[in-house]
């Protein structure tokens, strides 16, 4: 058996993206909840390559940072003129020049909905194929902005010709690409050897490297994507949007196709990475992001963003509430208005009401904070009542300290628990009290001014005795 040949895969991460009006590199804008850049690695990463390679330019610390600790040899050119000129950091690698067989591909950072699948089906037809490169194709009903794929009477390709460049007759091809393909090492070294590199003014196109090629007899073919908004690119700020739209609509689909209710895709945002259980009911303009498990049986309703968190199963959350980075067990309701910080647990069957704040905050089975309430650094145990306008006093401007409050306490409404301080079992603490000591097991805690009525004091001020 012969060892399969081996696969380089290219990253072009290196322009500016000018048509997006930002200063941040194009490649690290958002795309549904990733940086563009992000899905391009995860695109090639079921291909498992032999090694990958990024060349970067504009803003290379910022990529860099972006590529972390991934196995990505990083190559830099400066100033960038093109995906051609790029690939001069690649011909000038010394290890690049020593590898004579396999594939590689050449994948640039802005064409990120280009899936495993056609990658795969590239790979596959590289492995059989008599040309010397390929490039993924696809036929699109509004090809505006993308390299017309040009043939000759008898279906050779003779060439790619950009947008700008093409003529009425050619901007009506609708065979397009991006700019992805996979070539021999040897081919990829012959086609930048045709070109002067010194004193370079202008961009050298994916066309002219590829008429390059054909001058020196070489055959290049396409393989088609069967989507064909794999092939497209991210120039301009309405690209991105348009694409995000594509892969949210994507998700809800899958999500729908596994139980889930979606009351309106259209403005029901879901991340990548997001798991919601089967007959949870997600109702218009939730947005759930990062990491976040949702299980079975659940309804988020309108207005809701969650990021990081994990609901268990028949959690409801009512409008407007906001849960970040926090574990919600099963039967507990949340909301509206609520907001549960990162490092929060809310028990289960328990009850968190409008206008209340959880910051790094246990609630434990069955208790309730119902309404206008902030506890941070608590420990609260099962079957507690918080009353409205509670507030766990947390900071004292330099550190932040611990409330512990036990199981079946009653915390009366507008008292303050100036942390450190601890709440006994079955205590109860007196309405508007600051708490500044232990409450014993079963005690009261009263601290509050005593009241003193002075009969007849509004009549006399109004008849101004």
């Amino acid at each position: 058996m012969t060892e399969a040949p081996s696969l380089h895969v290219v990253i072009l991460a290196g322009g500016r993206g000018l048509r997006m009006g930002t200063r941040t590199p194009k490649v690290l804008l958002p795309l549904a909840g990733r940086p563009l850049l992000e899905w391009v690695f995860r695109s090639v990463a079921s291909l498992e390559p032999d090694r990958t390679s990024a060349i970067l330019g504009y803003s290379a610390d910022s990529v860099t940072s972006l590529i972390g600790g991934r196995d990505v040899r990083v190559l830099t050119k400066a100033p960038l003129l093109g995906p051609v000129h790029a690939l001069t950091a690649l011909a000038e690698d010394p290890d690049f020049a020593s590898q004579d067989d396999g594939t590689v591909l050449v994948f640039p950072a802005d064409v990120p909905m280009l899936g495993a699948e056609t990658l795969r089906a590239l790979l596959a037809h590289r492995a059989q194929a008599t040309s010397v490169l390929t490039v993924v194709a696809a036929i699109a009903d509004r090809p505006y902005g993308l390299m017309r794929v040009l043939r000759s009477d008898g279906g050779d390709v003779v060439g790619l010709i950009s947008e700008k460049e093409a003529s009425k007759p050619q901007r009506a091809i609708r065979e397009c690409t991006s700019g992805v393909f996979a070539c021999t090492p040897a081919a990829l070294r012959e086609g930048l050897a045709a070109f002067s590199w010194e004193n370079v003014e202008r961009e050298r196109s994916l066309g002219e490297f590829v008429a390059a090629l054909r001058r020196l007899g070489h055959e290049i073919d396409t393989i088609t994507a069967k989507v064909p908004h794999e092939v497209r690119g991210i120039n301009s700020q309405t690209e991105l949007a348009e694409a995000s739209a594509i892969m949210r609509q994507a998700k809800c689909e899958e999500l729908m196709s596994a139980g889930v209710t979606i009351i309106d895709p259209a403005t029901t945002y879901v991340g990548p990475d997001v798991e919601v259980g089967h007959d949870t009911v997600l109702h218009p303009n939730v947005y759930l992001e990062g990491r976040t498990r949702i299980g079975a049986a659940c309804e988020i309703h309108a207005g809701c963003r969650l990021v990081d968190a994990t609901l268990e199963d028949h959690v409801v959350v009512l409008n407007y509430c906001v849960i970040t980075d926090s574990h919600v067990h099963a039967q507990a309701q949340l909301g509206p208005f609520a907001h549960i910080r990162p490092g929060s647990v809310v028990g289960e069957d328990a009850r968190i009401g409008n206008f209340v704040e959880l910051k790094k905050t246990r609630l434990g089975r069955k208790s309730k904070a119902s309404h206008l309430t902030y506890l941070g650094d608590a420990t609260i145990g099962e079957d507690v009542n918080v009353g409205a306008g509670v507030i766990t006093c947390n900071y004292d401007g330099t550190h932040k300290h611990p409330t512990v409050i036990g199981d079946g306490a009653f915390i009366g409404s507008d008292s303050q628990l100036v942390a450190p301080v601890t709440v006994g079992r079955g205590a109860f603490v007196a309405a508007g009290s600051s708490i500044t000591k232990d409450v014993p097991d079963e005690g009261l805690g009263i601290a509050r001014s005593r009241q003193e009525n002075k009969d007849g004091w509004a009549r006399k001020r109004r008849a101004g005795e």
